[in-house]
């Protein structure tokens, strides 16, 4: 699955070499969803961690990325991984196909939180 983000680069990380044949860098994507800033780290991998060198943190990028998502198993306990594998970075232009993009977007984006005082939900 391919999916398209367009926020701040809030933060860089170093690349990673992980082990002789597998490196990652990682970064963290400002977005704003409505009253609440969201923080979302993706991910970079081999070839594409020199994606990040073409932008510094403050920029206004778009970010194509797959969604993965796999279980591991230790000690009979099974936890399950999501990561948000960054293939493509470009600077942002406008609010074209960016579900983040313009205050029109975002109102039309519906959100997870909610500033109804009658909501029941204990957080």
């Amino acid at each position: 699955m391919s999916f398209d983000i367009q926020g701040k680069l809030y933060e860089t990380f170093d690349e990673q070499q992980v082990s002789d044949k597998f490196k990652k860098r990682e970064f963290v994507l400002e977005v704003p969803d409505g009253s609440y800033t969201q923080y979302v780290k993706f991910q970079l991998t081999q070839d594409k961690t020199s994606l990040l060198d073409a932008f510094k943190n403050g920029d206004e990028v778009k970010v194509t990325f797959n969604l993965t998502g796999k279980p591991f198993t230790k000690n009979g306990t099974t936890m399950y991984f999501t990561n948000l594998q960054a293939w493509r970075l470009e600077p942002a232009t406008g609010n074209a196909g960016a579900p983040t993009g313009g205050a029109a977007t975002q109102q039309d984006a519906p959100s997870f939180y909610s500033s109804d005082a009658d909501n029941d939900l204990p957080f």
